[in-house]
């Protein structure tokens, strides 16, 4: 059995930014990265469908700490890849990480103030637990059982599970899904297949950006890298935290000026009403960005085409509609979307108490109330991941220093169920089908103080990396000291 300071789980990119903050903020702290995986990467290792890529500029997702210098603003999923590994390698995080070692159960005992944590061969001890897996099922997606779906003669493949050996040159191809996964899936597919049609039952807002950044590139030029970093990163926070405020504030306005673009670049034979006008409201939704109007292009060249309809069947050669169309397909790829999981699916218990994250409210969007010593890592959903998940790093270091500083070994955030009387909330709080699915299993969130988990990076820059640490909900508690037992007299 051996024994850490701190266990992280998963060696993604929020794994690699935590392993470098422990190790230099601090430092007095030993710690390993257990990957279930045999690769660094995370999602970046995982999705290999075609074009897969950033949704979010790279000067955000990126680390703080190594700045991304590529040309892309918005990069390819193997460039990112090869930037976690850079990274990794760079501050010798990679040295630290377990590879094949998926955690199925971590056991808290506050009379040892210690975390027992069990892979399918190997037993850790921690002091603290940082979970750094995402919430996405990395073994399955969401699939959907169609009714007739074996009676069809071509392929079904799901994004998450792509081989690698997968041609479709020249085939017809039906992407099923509206999402950020098809509308990256549809134009990166478009210029190879026969022709692809991507078939929605309800559509999403969809925004087109440039993938290289002009002003970026221009600042990159005439300044030195790190303060041209800074700039920009400044930049585009402050750029896509006033968008998200305006259009939250604005819905009605925000749908119409997001509507308006996507009709200015569609071609006559494809109106934005139904197939680009959702009927939510911006951002009940993640917003799905296309990097220089890629799926827009490829619909105007006729490579591509869009059908907002709902299945009644698979047939033999495609796909039979409830209003009666059909469309032939060689191949159809189900972006039906992912399944979520509170983190990673670890069995949780605290002094032999099975835990339910769903039960537990979350303290600053990364501790659970009543779980000593344990923080999950969640990024945004308004804005890149890494923006939120570098703070949570940041405040995990601050809060191992203060347990050394204060001679405690315990934190624990505490709720009161009997005066929390608002209504909860799932952690992620968002409409999608993915995320109204896993509302059951996610932990849940308040509506006001630490128990609220914000989409606005400037507040919880102040929040999590100046604030006291002592606020009366995050309790702190020396080691219980256990008495020897001896024979009774």
């Amino acid at each position: 059995m051996e024994h850490f300071d701190v266990l992280i789980v998963g060696a993604g990119l929020s794994g690699i930014g935590a392993g470098y903050r422990i190790q230099t903020q601090a430092p007095d702290r030993s710690y390993a990265i257990l990957e279930a995986r045999d690769a660094i990467g995370g999602t970046w290792d995982l999705f290999r469908y075609p074009g897969v890529r950033s949704d979010s500029d790279m000067f955000t997702l990126g680390f703080p700490f190594h700045p991304w210098t590529a040309a892309k603003a918005i990069a390819d999923g193997p460039s990112i890849l090869d930037y976690v590994h850079e990274t990794a390698s760079t501050y010798g995080v990679d040295k630290h990480i377990r590879f094949n070692q998926r955690v199925a159960s971590a056991s808290w005992s506050s009379d040892d103030a210690l975390w027992t944590v069990t892979t399918a061969d190997t037993t850790y001890t921690c002091s603290f637990l940082y979970a750094c897996s995402g919430y996405y099922d990395y073994d399955s997606g969401y699939v959907v059982d169609f009714p007739g779906q074996s009676s069809f003669t071509g392929q079904v493949v799901h994004p998450q599970h792509w081989p690698q050996d997968l041609d479709y040159t020249g085939q017809r191809v039906v992407v099923i899904g509206s999402g950020a996964t098809a509308v990256t899936l549809v134009p990166a597919m478009a210029g190879t297949a026969a022709h692809v049609t991507m078939l929605q039952r309800t559509p999403s807002y969809v925004a087109s950006r440039p993938a290289h950044d002009a002003l970026s590139d221009r600042i990159r030029a005439v300044l030195p890298e790190k303060l041209a970093h800074r700039l920009i990163r400044g930049k585009n926070v402050a750029t896509s935290t006033a968008l998200y405020s305006a259009f939250r504030r604005w819905p009605a306005h925000a749908a119409w000026l997001l509507n308006t673009m996507a009709a200015k670049q569609l071609p006559d034979s494809i109106p934005a009403d139904p197939h680009f006008t959702p009927q939510y409201k911006p951002w009940d939704q993640r917003l799905c960005l296309v990097p220089d109007a890629d799926l827009f292009k490829a619909l105007r060249d006729g490579s591509a085409s869009v059908v907002t309809d709902e299945i009644a069947s698979f047939t033999p050669t495609g796909l039979r509609l409830k209003s009666g169309q059909e469309l032939e397909a060689d191949l159809v790829v189900t972006a039906t979307g992912l399944r979520m999981v509170a983190l990673g699916n670890i069995k949780l218990t605290v002094d032999g108490r099975a835990v339910d994250p769903h039960d537990t409210f979350v303290y600053k969007g990364m501790m659970l109330s009543g779980v000593p010593n344990l923080a999950w890592c969640v990024g945004y959903t308004n804005n890149s991941w890494t923006l939120r998940s570098d703070l949570t790093s940041q405040y995990v270091a601050r809060l191992l220093n203060h347990l050394t500083a204060t001679g405690t070994r315990i934190c624990v955030p505490e709720i009161d169920p009997a005066e929390y009387d608002a209504p909860a909330r799932p952690v992620v709080d968002l409409s999608s089908g993915y995320i109204r699915r896993a509302a059951g299993i996610l932990p849940r969130q308040g509506s006001y103080g630490p128990w609220r988990l914000r989409q606005n990076y400037p507040r919880d820059l102040v929040s999590l990396r100046y604030r006291s640490l002592t606020d009366g909900a995050m309790q702190f508690r020396p080691a219980p000291v256990t008495q020897p037992t001896g024979p009774s007299n």
